[in-house]
C-alpha cells in the first residue's frame, strides 16, 4: 500500500472515530499537506505594515482596510479579532495575493481608522454588528460573494455572516470552531481553571475593569497576548504595530459593550435585533469550512473538533495547526493560507 492511500485511510477513520465530517476536498489537501513538504516562505519583518489603506462608506461604518491581488479573481476577506489589528495577516494576505486572489483585510468597528458615520450611533461591538460589517463591506465593495476568514472576533463576525448570509459566501475558515454565542447560556460556569482563563471578561463587566482598558489599553492586550500564545516569541515592534489600533476613540466603548453584550448584561443595538434573535436559535453553518485549532493556545485548548460537528451541515474539516497559540494567522500564516486556498480551489 502506498503511503498517499495509507494516509488518506488514517484520515478517514480518524474523522470517523471523531464525529467530524470529511469532504473530498478536505481530504485530498490534507493528504497533499502531508505528502509534499515545502519550504516556509519568509516571514515579514516587525516594521512591515499592511498599507497603504483604503477607506470605503460601508453600513454604519467608514471602513479602513488594506486590499492586494487582481480586482476580479476570487475574493477573500480577512478578519483581525481583539486585542489584534489588520496586521496579524501580514504574511497571510500576500500568500494568497500571489495565488491569484483578491485580498481584503479590513479594521473592524473600535479599531484602526475604522470609524462610525454617526456620532448617535450605538458604539455596539455585539455579533450580530460584526457580521452585519461584513456583509455591509462586500456590498459597498461590489463583492457578491466571498471566503470569510477570521480569528477571534473576526471568526465569529465570519461565522455570523457565513450562517446567516450563506449565499455571499464561498466558504469559511475559522479559528476554534464554530463560533456564534449562546448567551442564553452564558451565565452557566465552565470548569475552575477555565474560568479562570477568561478573567478579561468578567473584569470588563465592571467599571473597574472599563476605567482600567481606558487606562491601559496595551498593558491589557499585551497580558493578553502573553496568556493566549505563550509560546510566541513576538518583539516589541510587532506589538506596538498592533497596539495603534487601540488608539481608536470608539475602541474601549465598543470592547465593553461586546463582552457586556455576550452575558445578556446590556441591550444591543436595535437595528440588530432581528439578526440577533436568529442568532440566538444557533444557526448552522451551510457552506464549506475549515476550522483551526493551534495547539498551544493558552485560553481555548486545541480539540478535535467533534463538539460542535454539528453546528456545521456543509463539507468540513477540524485541523489542529502544531506550534500555533491563539492567533493563528500570525503564529502560523502558512497553515492558514493553505486552508483559505483550498475553499478557493474547491
Amino acid at each position: 500500500m502506498s503511503d498517499f492511500v495509507d494516509r488518506q485511510r488514517r484520515l478517514l477513520l480518524g474523522a470517523a472515530l471523531s464525529g467530524v465530517a470529511v469532504s473530498p476536498f478536505a481530504l485530498a489537501g490534507q493528504a497533499l499537506a502531508q505528502a509534499t513538504p515545502s519550504a516556509s516562505p519568509p516571514r515579514a519583518s516587525s516594521s512591515k505594515r499592511l498599507e497603504p489603506l483604503r477607506h470605503v462608506d460601508a453600513g454604519v461604518l467608514n471602513i479602513a482596510y488594506y486590499e492586494e491581488g487582481p480586482a476580479a479573481a476570487p475574493a477573500v476577506i480577512l478578519l483581525h479579532g481583539f486585542p489584534y489589528d489588520i496586521n496579524c495577516y501580514v504574511d497571510v494576505a500576500p500568500q494568497l495575493a500571489a495565488q491569484g486572489c483578491r485580498v481584503i483585510v479590513p479594521y473592524l468597528r473600535g479599531f484602526g481608522e475604522t470609524r462610525f458615520r454617526n456620532a448617535a450611533t450605538p458604539r455596539s461591538g455585539e455579533q450580530a454588528a460584526l457580521g452585519a460589517d461584513l456583509i455591509a463591506l462586500i456590498d459597498a465593495l461590489g463583492i457578491r460573494r466571498a471566503v470569510f476568514a477570521g480569528l477571534n472576533w473576526g471568526g465569529r463576525g465570519a461565522s455570523v455572516a457565513a450562517a446567516l448570509w450563506p449565499d455571499r459566501c464561498s466558504g469559511l475558515v475559522t479559528v476554534n470552531s464554530y463560533l456564534i454565542q449562546d448567551i442564553s447560556r452564558a451565565m452557566a460556569p465552565v470548569a475552575p481553571e477555565d474560568e479562570a482563563s477568561l478573567w478579561y471578561e468578567y473584569y470588563f463587566q465592571i467599571e473597574r475593569g472599563r476605567a482600567g482598558l481606558a487606562a491601559d489599553r496595551r498593558g491589557i492586550a499585551r497580558l493578553l497576548w502573553e496568556e493566549w500564545s505563550p509560546d510566541w516569541d513576538f518583539d516589541e515592534a510587532t506589538f506596538e504595530r498592533a497596539a495603534a489600533a487601540y488608539d481608536n476613540p470608539d475602541f474601549v466603548d465598543v470592547v465593553i459593550h461586546s463582552y457586556r453584550h455576550r452575558f445578556g448584561l446590556v441591550e444591543g443595538d436595535r437595528q440588530y435585533a432581528d439578526l440577533q434573535r436568529r442568532l440566538a436559535a444557533l444557526p448552522a453553518i451551510t457552506v464549506p469550512a475549515i476550522t483551526l485549532d493551534g495547539d498551544a493556545d493558552g485560553i481555548l485548548p486545541a480539540s478535535d473538533g467533534s463538539a460542535r460537528a454539528a453546528k456545521f451541515t456543509g463539507r468540513r474539516i477540524h485541523r489542529v495547526v502544531p506550534g500555533a497559540g491563539h492567533n493563528v494567522p500570525q503564529e502560523a500564516p502558512e497553515a492558514f493560507a493553505a486552508a483559505v486556498m483550498e475553499l478557493i480551489k474547491a
